[in-house]
């Protein structure tokens, strides 16, 4: 069984609708709605987020429902949304500059390598992972100083009491909490971990789209038959439930490798960004002599607390938070561009 896209008229083939490209989008309404559906993505997954950074900064292990139990009853339902104002005004420009740079891109590379020869399906890998890794480094441009900001407010506990967090400040707020660090540190102070949020997520992305592009092909040439109804021309044709249940499919198998890939370099990000040089000087020391930790320094701490597995604390979260992210965020976007497009009439 293979796949083709709609305008292909040969027989026994999946026909999958074609893809909505940038050229085709009523850019206006593709940004206003996106701003509007990502934010609420952002909103429902958001206390996901708050457990695995708490989990990274954490020097002991502590399970995931147990930590959840904790918060619950020590701060209530807020606890769980700690940061989210900081991390929802940095949500739309960088979902903005993400969505410009992958579809750009994904245009891009995918009339490229179509016209070098590449197959369809090559084509649509490269293309998809090149979009990815261009989006992230866009993106990051935004996300880096608000990660700083809403990330150290994520795991400040009831009381500044964070079960075993070291080396953080006390903020009040997202205004505070930026305040204090380019007082500290100046700019630079909320850029902390800007080259290994890159290191994370370009290689991330580019894993992601790379193989949720494939894992989508492969699914439909599988089992597509099965959940697809004959369209008279010897052919199938998925309805609406297989397009979205196969797209969520695909994007929880992305999910799973890129957050297996790239878990020990966001445990670091996140540890650099988070904690500060506090912890890494003595009592004595004047706060003009203090220096943020290195890479290095930090990946000696976390093998010290816990060996190599330590790299990889708040996996279990990490792995729901981007896999329901990813299904949400494929679907949506999906959806989003079925919204957007200059020509409603095709899609009915």
């Amino acid at each position: 069984m293979s796949v083709s896209m709609e305008e292909d008229d040969s027989a026994s083939k999946i026909r999958v609708p074609a893809d909505i490209d940038w050229e085709m989008l009523d850019k206006s309404k593709f940004f206003f709605l996106g701003a509007a559906l990502f934010s609420g993505v952002s909103g429902a997954l958001y206390p996901i987020v708050v457990l695995k950074t708490r989990q990274q900064v954490m020097n002991t292990r502590i399970p995931c429902l147990k930590m959840a139990e904790s918060i619950l009853r020590s701060e209530g339902y807020r606890g769980f949304y700690r940061g989210f104002g900081t991390s929802l005004t940095g949500t739309v420009p960088a979902r903005a500059l993400y969505m410009g740079a992958l579809e750009v891109t994904k245009s891009s590379v995918g009339t490229a390598t179509v016209q070098l020869g590449f197959s369809e399906a090559s084509s649509s890998a490269i293309a998809n992972a090149a979009a990815g890794l261009s989006a992230a480094m866009a993106a990051q441009l935004v996300w880096t100083p608000i990660d700083v900001v809403s990330q150290r407010l994520m795991v400040q506990g009831s009381g500044n009491s964070s079960c075993g967090v070291v080396g953080l400040k006390c903020y009040n707020g997202g205004i505070d909490a930026f305040r204090k660090i380019v007082c500290s540190d100046g700019l630079r102070g909320l850029y902390r971990g800007f080259g290994i949020s890159i290191l994370t997520y370009a290689p991330s992305n580019a894993v992601w789209w790379g193989s949720y592009s494939i894992a989508h092909r492969v699914i439909w040439g599988s089992i597509g038959c099965y959940c697809c109804k004959k369209d008279g021309e010897g052919g199938y044709r998925p309805d609406g439930k297989a397009m979205v249940a196969v797209q969520g499919l695909s994007a929880a198998m992305a999910s799973g490798v890129s957050a297996l890939v790239t878990m020990p370099l966001d445990t670091v990000k996140t540890r650099l960004q988070v904690l500060d040089d506090d912890c890494c000087s003595t009592s004595s020391s004047s706060s003009s002599n203090r220096r943020a930790p290195t890479v290095i320094q930090t990946v000696r701490n976390l093998v010290k607390e816990g060996g190599f597995g330590a790299c990889y604390r708040g996996l279990g979260p990490r792995w729901a938070s981007m896999s329901m992210s990813a299904i949400t965020m494929i679907t949506t976007y999906e959806f989003l561009k079925k919204l957007s497009t200059k020509n409603q009439e095709s899609f009915v």
